[in-house]
């Protein structure tokens, strides 16, 4: 088995065009990565390196994925602070505006529509980078407000200076993420696989290393001390990793196959003559948003209630103070790891996997289309009764993917919450981590085996077949 991966790798650079690209991509992404150290002038990066590197609870929360996302370079202060996710989020958004308002729909399916599309995405892009890092620049200034006590001062400048600071801040902050946006779609053009995805995944993988010595601490720690973990844990973690990987792989590809049939028909002279296909609805349809959205509103509750809580504790007013101890239980109950947490958790989860489906997964115009093209699927009327159809077969499907991402989603936090396993590595076994590397690195090795098929089967490769695949 891993020789013959091996041979399809090796196979990857006899083809000039595809060894053209993977060399490519591998440049572009070594340039991403160095945005993710190269700090903006006049922070003290290395403080808030610190900050993130001792306190495990700022790695669990929302600003520890945002950082996880951007390969550190939240936490260093860096040029790539914002990373890809303002071009993501405005994707997001004009997706879901795509879904709602009618212009938007009708020029998505106009020729040269989607590049148009593309380009209010762009746009969009600059107009979150602004606002994104006007709030970063801020929070540099009030560090204790957003990451946590202890940090000490991060912004170098004088205060007469901060506006100077802020500006600057703010105009290399836009520039790093359009750079990202840029070399995404140049991987994209020019390399191999979906390029923002893989900007996403190299800042995942930076964060290996770090994983790796903390699971080494895990069972050998520093200064003789006696290691909490044991051989059996080991085997279990070992077991776990196997099945989650299993898992996503099984859920990411796992799609129910509609039988389409096709009636012969006439166009002008033409005779199309019919045929048997099938319509793919993949199980897991939202990918990671349903993840990300809860992950990111839960953050919020918990901060305004414990805000709320602290600004009413220092009155003398017995309602005040009644409310005051409601706000800070409520914190202490939303707090990451608790049960309340993460039972809201999982039902948001669940909700926006459907809400992601109702959006984006349009079975009016599936059933319309199929009718205009002499569609059917066997046993079901075509026009409303496919609709009604599609509709119910998603639902379903889409209650076993949102099970198991909610699973998936838990896993790290009960990993590090209840059996104390470093954020570091408890990441590394589920959330959005494990999907986004999964998914990509199946989609990139799909676009990598397309090329050595199309060479073998023209002759290029003179050795036999490929036994390698992916």
């Amino acid at each position: 088995m891993f020789a013959a991966i091996a041979n399809t790798f090796s196979n990857c650079f006899k083809v000039p065009e595809l060894k053209s690209r993977i060399i490519f991509t591998l440049l572009v992404l070594a340039i991403c990565r160095l945005e993710a150290v190269i700090r903006i002038p006049g922070l003290d990066g290395e403080a808030l390196s610190r900050f993130f590197a001792s306190n495990q609870a700022a790695g669990s929360s929302l600003l520890g994925m945002y950082s996880l996302f951007t390969g550190g370079a939240l936490e260093h202060c860096a040029v790539g602070a914002l990373g890809i996710m303002p071009y993501i989020s405005a994707t997001i958004i004009i997706q879901l505006l795509t879904a709602v308002i009618p212009q938007l729909s009708k020029l998505a399916r106009e020729e040269g529509g989607r590049t148009k599309i593309i380009q209010y995405g762009r746009y969009l892009t600059v107009l979150l980078c602004l606002g994104q890092g006007l709030f970063m620049a801020m929070g540099w200034e009030r560090p204790e407000q957003i990451f946590g006590p202890n940090i000490g001062r991060l912004v170098m400048y004088p205060d007469s200076w901060i506006w100077w600071y802020r500006f600057q801040t703010l105009v290399v902050l836009t520039t790093g993420t359009m750079l990202l946006m840029w070399l995404g779609e140049q991987i994209t053009e020019r390399g191999i696989g979906n390029g923002v995805s893989l900007v996403i995944t190299i800042g995942i993988l930076a964060r290996l290393p770090q994983a790796v010595v903390a699971l080494r601490d895990m069972f050998f720690p520093r200064g003789g001390t006696e290691a909490q973990f044991n051989v059996g844990h080991a085997i279990a973690l070992l077991l776990l990793l196997a099945g989650v990987i299993a898992g996503v792989i099984a859920i990411t590809q796992a799609q129910r196959k509609v039988p389409v049939q096709y009636a012969q028909r006439a166009v002008g002279r033409k005779v199309y003559a019919g045929g048997t296909s099938f319509m793919p609805l993949k199980v897991n349809y939202s990918g990671v948003m349903p993840i990300i959205f809860a992950s990111a509103i839960l953050m919020f509750p918990q901060k305004l209630f414990l805000l709320a809580g602290q600004a009413l504790s220092g009155t003398q007013n017995a309602g005040a103070k009644f409310l005051s101890e409601s706000f800070m239980k409520i914190a202490t109950m939303l707090t990451e790891g608790t049960f309340v947490y993460v039972m809201v958790y999982a039902l948001m989860i669940l909700f926006f996997s459907y809400f992601w489906v109702a959006t984006q997964f349009n079975e009016l115009q599936i059933a319309d289309d199929l009718k205009k093209n002499g569609g059917y699927i066997p046993g079901v009327r075509p026009g409303q009764a496919t609709s009604d159809y599609l509709h119910n077969a998603m639902s379903r499907i889409t209650l076993a993917g949102a099970v198991f991402l909610t699973i998936i989603a838990i896993i790290p936090i009960l990993l590090s919450r209840q059996m104390e396993i470093p954020w570091a590595v408890s990441t590394f076994f589920g959330g959005t981590s494990m999907l986004i590397l999964v998914g990509v690195m199946l989609d990139t090795m799909r676009q990598m085996e397309s090329h050595l098929l199309m060479r073998h089967y023209d002759g290029f490769l003179k050795k036999g077949k490929l036994r390698g695949r992916f």
